[in-house]
């Protein structure tokens, strides 16, 4: 799924438990990593979490639900762009303005994924 349906998704929900279930099923949907992508673990995440790269197409996997959706989110975000045009993204304020209400656990987690994505 494209990041702009994700975001039109997710702002026609107003129930924030609605809004985890729909993250939730974005991770269900994520596409299977390649065997040729090159993948990175993401240390600060609560969870097991990878963001995979081939090219400028990403991918991801986690071990928890509601982290696969945001892994899916971010993916999203990033897919089919180079380095440098997600260096001049702002990651986690376009992330913020989904209004998805993370506990500040899974906020570390992102930090360290938007950390990650930056700094490819």
């Amino acid at each position: 799924m494209k990041y702009e349906e994700m975001k039109n998704l997710l702002s026609m929900i107003p129930d924030p438990v609605e809004k985890l279930e729909v993250v939730m099923d974005f991770g269900k949907q994520m596409t299977e990593v390649p065997s040729d992508a090159v993948c990175t673990e993401i240390v600060g995440c609560a969870s097991y979490a990878e963001i995979c790269r081939k090219g400028n197409k990403f991918y991801g996997r986690a071990d928890s639900a509601l982290v696969r959706g945001i892994v899916a989110i971010l993916t999203a975000m990033v897919d089919g762009k180079s380095a440098e045009e997600i260096k001049n993204m702002d990651l986690y304020e376009e992330f913020m303005s989904l209004n998805i209400n993370l506990g500040t656990g899974r906020l570390g987690g992102l930090n360290s994924m938007i950390r990650f994505l930056k700094n490819l």
